[in-house]
């Protein structure tokens, strides 16, 4: 339904959540209301929380006396005995019988979550449709004081009971004018004007009437029922009159002739306030009332300049806090106010931005000229006075005379860089934003650009990386367009594009795994050299050939020196040559040479080292210069094992310098040579002091085989050389002299000489005993090798020795004492072999050979050379075996 003023019903949706209202309603299936009209014809309002819907009619109140009019001729005994009957909501009567005497009537159904709305003097009735649940409350309005008013004059009628004083209410609200609101207080001054009016009549009338005695009454503080009118019901606040003689009544000054019989003398005035007091709040009210029209008056001149002087910004202020303070109604005057003083603050900052920011020299948002010409047309046209105007024009002034100046400096060819940069600074401290500026801001850009394009590119300075120019052409892309700016980008990229060709082209050559000569990397580098740019790859790679030649140079050297060069420093010439990025001739014949030093290097030490020897090839090589030292042989062995044994080369006093020179080595091993024989003549000494038991006896307690236990019992080895005992199972037993010779099970009659029985310890044999012939072919193959081995110089000083030891032992065997001693074993050999072989081959004792050779010659010169013993040719062995071994305990 449409909401109108004096509308019978008005339907809302909404959402009262929170809302205290008094009156709550239950409704049941078909539960109604009758028709009826709410006290002092005051508003309601009835929100359905929820359930079935409530169905409404409503009656407009300009149809309320008519309707009455019809339920009174319709029946008409029921307002005989009660003629207040439709308030007493005991009266329903069907909305069609109405609408057939012309009263209009509507209809709505509310809804759970909806409101209605009933206006005063509207009747309404209705009923429920299910089972819901309702509240309701009565409110008033400043429109409804009128009514009000009517509604005690309809109950004065009637004589129906109020619910309240309706002077009272006025009053009350009169005493409080400030806290009214604007169209409150002048509505409530026009009721407290007519109220005032209507009592300086009634107590006219009282006066009239001759009664002249009053007092005060503060009727608010009474009871309802003691301050009723006994004719009309009415709750009297204002005034009443009272009787001496009858204290429990009193009446309305409407009705002063309904009082009591009694004389006028005895009856009196019992009154609120005086009739002087009731035109001060009634003034107060019109002030109230009227003061919103005063400062609309104001503030329409202000605004609208009509007197020709413009007011200040306070006093707009003032006028804005004073509709504030006074709580007047939100119009549009107002609104004009707030906004001219809205505008004006606005000015103001701008324009005290604008001049801090030129004084303090601080950076604040700048104003564009546009923007400062709009503003000071704005202060100019705003209503109220502007104090600062002034200092805007002056500002206006001095960004046009700076507009000149910029102007005259953009034409200057070629540009001032530094006018530029002074009409730039001086632009900034304007506090406007010019176009001048912004062209002064694009040159002095584009020159700055240009000349560290320049710098990175001078010849006679330090050249600028690829970041670096990457850089520049990045903020290239950002400097404004000109033609000396589009040359330089264009140059820039272009020398760009050939410096990345040339760093892809140098990163090639440095990780492709075919290397490239010296002369390929040298025409790379020379191209290169003429760009202007510093390449990280490009100088990787002079730098690498830098190495490469360093390299060759030092190949040079060594090979042209007095002395073939070292393995170890062909070694290290490889390992350096191999990590450069360049292709390098020399390094395959070093590498070359390296190989065959290695090749001969492994050959010999499978010629002379044991399998799984703890010896170097070089240690075998050289003299046992502690042959003969305290510290016996086995600890030197044990701490060979733990690491703990020092080199033969170092007892020597070699140093590393020491085996790369060939005299230095020469003279350690004819020293050490010294020192060895020394040695063995000590232990050689110590050796034969040492107990000789026989074959059946048990071993020497003082010997210990490498297991770390006493050898004991059958089984048993004794070394040829240190005399000590071994167990069997721990060594290695001596072995044929030809291995196609039968063993002595199958033929006992060979002869004892027949076996190796040199039979030599772990502790004192350290390497093979190779062929002289073999040595001599290494030899050959090592004066092949252009590579100085320290294991060749000593393999070429042992060979001296032994050659020079061969020497002495053939002088030694053709001697008249060792020729006898051959015969007599020749004969000896025969006869064994004539020997039939049914007969028993003679036993021998166990013991080494060399005992027997002491014992059957009594001469010593066999001892001095083991293992040269005459075959059955009668050829000696140093023919065919050359003594090469190293042995730590020689003898």
């Amino acid at each position: 339904m449409p909401v109108l003023d004096q509308s019978v019903l008005c339907h809302i949706n909404a959402d009262i959540s929170g809302m205290k209202v008094p009156w709550l309603y239950v409704g049941m299936v078909f539960s109604a209301f009758c028709w009826h009209i709410e006290d002092h014809w005051s508003y309601s309002i009835n929100y359905l929380h929820w359930g079935e819907p409530k169905t409404w009619y409503g009656v407009p109140s300009l149809a309320a006396e008519q309707l009455e009019e019809v339920m009174k001729r319709l029946t008409p005994e029921l307002f005989d005995s009660q003629p207040d009957l439709l308030h007493q909501l005991v009266t329903l009567m069907n909305p069609n019988t109405l609408m057939s005497h012309g009263i209009p009537v509507v209809r709505t159904n509310q809804c759970a979550g909806e409101f209605v709305i009933t206006f005063p003097r509207a009747y309404h009735s209705g009923f429920n449709q299910g089972y819901n649940f309702a509240e309701a409350v009565n409110f008033c309005t400043a429109d409804w004081l009128p009514t009000g008013r009517q509604c005690i004059e309809h109950y004065r009628r009637l004589r129906r009971y109020c619910v309240f004083s309706h002077e009272e209410l006025i009053c009350k609200m009169a005493a409080f004018p400030e806290k009214l609101d604007l169209n409150l207080a002048v509505a409530v001054h026009k009721e407290m004007f007519i109220m005032v009016q209507e009592e300086r009549r009634l107590r006219k009338a009282l006066l009239e009437k001759g009664i002249t005695e009053a007092e005060r009454e503060a009727f608010e503080l009474l009871p309802d029922d003691e301050r009723q009118c006994i004719k009309c019901k009415t709750t009297c606040f204002l005034s009443a009159l009272a009787c001496y003689d009858c204290p429990d009544g009193l009446v309305c000054l409407s009705h002063i002739n309904d009082l009591c019989k009694c004389s006028s003398s005895r009856q009196y005035l019992r009154y609120r306030y005086t009739l002087d007091e009731l035109p001060a709040m009634l003034h107060k009210l019109k002030v109230r009332a009227e003061s919103f029209d005063n400062w609309a008056n104001k503030v329409r001149v202000a605004l609208e300049v009509e007197d020709g002087q413009k007011r200040s910004f306070e006093e707009l202020r003032a006028l804005e806090s004073e509709a504030r303070e006074r709580r007047f109604p939100n119009n549009e005057l107002l609104q004009r106010l707030r906004n001219c003083l809205n505008e004006a603050e606005a000015c103001v900052s701008q324009v005290l931005g604008l001049i801090s920011g030129q004084e303090a020299r601080i950076e604040t948002p700048q104003l564009t000229l546009t923007e400062l010409r709009v503003l000071l047309e704005q202060m100019g046209s705003l209503p109220c006075a502007m104090h600062h105007i002034g200092d805007v024009k002056d500002v206006l002034e001095q960004v046009e005379a700076y507009q000149i100046e910029a102007r005259e400096a953009l034409t200057l060819l070629p540009p001032s860089v530094g006018l530029l940069r002074s009409l730039l600074e001086r632009g900034q401290q304007l506090g406007v934003r010019v176009p001048e500026a912004h062209q002064l801001q694009q040159q002095v850009e584009q020159a700055q650009w240009l000349d560290e394009v320049k710098q990175a590119l001078a010849p006679s300075g330090q050249r600028g990386s690829l970041v670096i120019m990457q850089g520049l052409l990045v903020t290239g892309a950002k400097v404004a367009s000109s033609p000396s700016v589009d040359k330089a980008r264009a140059e820039l990229q272009e020398l760009l594009t050939i410096a990345k060709r040339w760093e892809e082209k140098a990163h090639f050559c440095l990780e492709a795994r075919q290397k490239h000569p010296p002369a390929t990397l040298e025409a790379i580098i020379r191209e290169a050299e003429n760009i202007p740019v510093h390449l990280p790859n490009i100088q990787a790679l002079k730098d690498a050939l830098a190495k490469a030649q360093a390299w060759i140079a030092d190949v040079d050297e060594i090979q042209n020196g007095d002395h073939y060069p070292c393995l170890d420093d062909l070694e290290g010439l490889v390992a350096i040559g191999r990590d450069l990025p360049v292709g390098l001739e020399e390094l395959r014949q070093l590498e070359l040479q390296v190989l065959t030093a290695h090749s001969w290097r492994e050959k010999a030490s499978k010629t002379f080292l044991k399998k799984n020897s703890c010896y170097t090839l070089l240690e075998v090589l050289c003299p046992c210069v502690n042959a003969g030292s305290d510290s016996s042989k086995r600890s030197r062995w044990i701490g060979k094992e733990l690491g703990l044994y020092r080199s033969d080369t170092e007892l020597l006093g070699l140093t590393a310098q020491d085996l790369r020179d060939p005299g230095s080595l020469i003279v350690a091993f004819k020293e050490g040579e010294q020192k060895e024989k020394e040695g063995i003549l000590h232990l050689r000494r110590t050796n034969s002091a040492k107990s000789r038991p026989l074959a059946s006896s048990t071993t020497s307690a003082t010997s210990i085989c490498v297991c770390g236990q006493v050898p004991a019992g059958v089984g048993t080895l004794q070394c040829d050389l240190c005399q000590d005992w071994f167990h069997g199972q721990c060594v290695s037993a001596p072995r044929l002299l030809s291995s196609s010779r039968p063993s002595p099970t199958s033929s006992p009659l060979l002869a004892w000489w027949e076996w190796d029985t040199k039979f030599l310890c772990p502790l004192c044999m350290r390497s093979r005993r190779p062929r002289l012939e073999t040595i001599l072919a290494l030899l050959v193959a090592l004066q092949r090798l252009p590579v100085r081995l320290p294991e060749g110089e000593a393999l070429q000083c042992l060979t001296e020795r032994a050659i020079v030891w061969q020497g002495r032992a053939r002088q030694a065997l053709a001697s008249e004492d060792v020729t006898a001693l051959l015969g007599q074993l020749g004969e000896l050999r025969q006869q064994l072999q004539s020997e039939p072989r049914g007969k028993e081959a003679p036993a021998y004792p166990s013991v080494p050979a060399s005992h027997l050779l002491r014992e059957g010659s009594g001469k010593d010169m066999h001892k001095q050379v083991p293992g040269l013993l005459p075959n059955v040719d009668g050829v000696t062995s140093h023919e065919k075996v050359v003594p090469l071994q190293r042995s730590a305990g020689e003898a």
